[in-house]
C-alpha cells in the first residue's frame, strides 16, 4: 500500500498544542527556546498558554503548527520504520513536509514560516480584505463566481480543500460581492474567516519577493521523497525547484484537491497527517471516501497508531 504523510496548515492550532512532546523530550523543548531567542518571540509560552488571539496571529500560528507537525513526525519515525511514498502539505504544511523529506532543517522551516507569516500580513499594506469558506458549491462555480464578481473588486478562488468546499480571497468589496453571488448559485453556506490577509492572492504580492530574499539565505537539498506541491499537484525532488514553487504557491492557489487526486493516481492509499487536530483528514474523505487515513496529534496516540501499521 503506498503512503503519503501529509502536514496541515493554518487553522490547525490550540492552546496548549506539542506540550506532551516538549515534556517527553527535552530536545523539543530546546528547539522551540532556540527560535524564541534568535526571534525575539516567546512561541513557547503562547503555544502552552495562550491566549488563543496571539496563537492566531499568523507569524505565530505557522511555526507553532509545523513545530507540532514535526515533533509527531519525530516520534512516529522512532517507533515506526514505514517510508512514505510522497509527502504534501497544505500551504504552510508544504514547509513541514519539506523537512519530512530532508530537503529543509527544522530550525531552517521555523525560521522561513514565521517570516512568511510576517510578510504575507505587512504586504497587503493595511487595504481592506476577506477570505471566506464556500461550502455545497463545486469549486468550478466559484471560479466562475470570482470572475462574475471581479468588477467589484479582486477576488480568487485560493484553497481548493475538498469538491465542494473552496475558499476565496481577495479584496473586501470584491469577496462580499462573491460571496452573494456564490449563495444565489446554490451554494448552502459561506462562511467569513478570521485572518490576517487576503492570502494566496496578487494583493500580497510583495511577501512573495520578501519570501524569496529570505530563503536564498538557506540551504533547500534535494529531497528523499517526492514533494507534491500545492502550485501545480505535481511532484518534485529537487531542492531548487521547491524553493521556486513555495515562493509562488504565497500568491497562487492551494491546489489541495489536485494534489490529493494525483497522489491517488498513483497509487497512494494510505494517508497519515502528522500535526495538531485532523483538519485534512477530514478534507480527505470528501476527496475519497476508500482512503485509508490516520492520524498522530497528540503523543498518547503513537501507541495505537503503530499498531496500526504493524
Amino acid at each position: 500500500m503506498k503512503t503519503a504523510f501529509i502536514f496541515p496548515g493554518q487553522g490547525a492550532q490550540y492552546v496548549g498544542m506539542a506540550q506532551d512532546y516538549i515534556a517527553a523530550k527535552p530536545e523539543f523543548a530546546k528547539v522551540l527556546k532556540g527560535f524564541d531567542a534568535a526571534h525575539g518571540t516567546q512561541l513557547e509560552i503562547i503555544m502552552r498558554e495562550g491566549p488563543e488571539d496571539r496563537l492566531k496571529e499568523t507569524s505565530m500560528t505557522q511555526p507553532a503548527i509545523l513545530f507540532h507537525s514535526i515533533c509527531a513526525l519525530k516520534c512516529f519515525n522512532e517507533v515506526c520504520k514505514l517510508k512514505p511514498d510522497f509527502v504534501a502539505g497544505h500551504s504552510l504544511g508544504e514547509f513541514s513536509a519539506l523537512v519530512a523529506n530532508g530537503s529543509l532543517e527544522w530550525k531552517d522551516a521555523l525560521h522561513l514560516v514565521h517570516k512568511r507569516g510576517e510578510f504575507m500580513i505587512k504586504a497587503n499594506q493595511g487595504k481592506p480584505f476577506a477570505m471566506a469558506a464556500v461550502i455545497g458549491l463545486n469549486y468550478k462555480s466559484v471560479i466562475e463566481v470570482c470572475h462574475e464578481a471581479e468588477g467589484a473588486g479582486l477576488v480568487r478562488a485560493v484553497n481548493f480543500n475538498t469538491p465542494i468546499q473552496t475558499v476565496i480571497s481577495g479584496s473586501a468589496q470584491g469577496v462580499e460581492t462573491a460571496s452573494a453571488l456564490a449563495k444565489e448559485h446554490g451554494a448552502k453556506r459561506v462562511i467569513p474567516l478570521v485572518v490576517g490577509g487576503p492570502f494566496h492572492t496578487p494583493m500580497i504580492d510583495l511577501a512573495s519577493v520578501w519570501l524569496r530574499e529570505e530563503m536564498e539565505k538557506v540551504s533547500f537539498k534535494d529531497g528523499q521523497v517526492p514533494l507534491v506541491s500545492n502550485f501545480d499537484s505535481r511532484p518534485a525532488t529537487s531542492g531548487e525547484e521547491s524553493r521556486a514553487k513555495l515562493v509562488r504557491q504565497v500568491v497562487s492557489p492551494v491546489l489541495w484537491v489536485q494534489s490529493v487526486q494525483y497522489m491517488i493516481e498513483q497509487g497512494v492509499r494510505r494517508f497519515i497527517e502528522f500535526g495538531p487536530q485532523k483538519v485534512l483528514s477530514g478534507m480527505i474523505k470528501n476527496i475519497d471516501k476508500d482512503a485509508v487515513i490516520l492520524n498522530l496529534d497528540k503523543l498518547e496516540e503513537l501507541g495505537a497508531l503503530s499498531g496500526l501499521l504493524d
